[in-house]
């Protein structure tokens, strides 16, 4: 009775054994797995791009909007135009004084 219960063991063993993926289904899985990571890595950084790009153009169009408004206000007087720089003015050299020093 006990070699029939032993046998009997070993053949479920045997039989879990045989049910579980081969080595080419897990490859498949393996390879189908890392390209749907990669799909999703791709879509990601496609996004990512898609916002940058929004957000450039938002900006964009803010800035233009600011200097029609800022132009429009010194149209108006509401503001006063900006002064033109100033030149750097010119600095004339110091005459260098030379003195003879000598023992006294």
């Amino acid at each position: 009775m006990k070699k029939l219960a032993t046998l009997l063991l070993a053949g479920a063993v045997v039989v879990m054994y045989s049910c579980g993926p081969s080595a080419k289904e897990k490859e498949a899985k393996r390879i189908a797995d890392s390209t749907r990571v990669a799909d999703s890595i791709t879509k990601v950084q496609m996004e990512q791009k898609r916002i940058a790009d929004s957000i450039a153009k938002v900006q964009e169009e803010k800035r233009k909007m600011d200097s029609i408004a800022h132009a429009d206000s010194i149209k108006k007087h509401l503001i006063k135009p900006p002064k033109a720089p100033k030149p750097p003015k010119k600095v004339a050299p110091k005459p260098v004084k030379h003195t003879k020093k000598g023992p006294k």
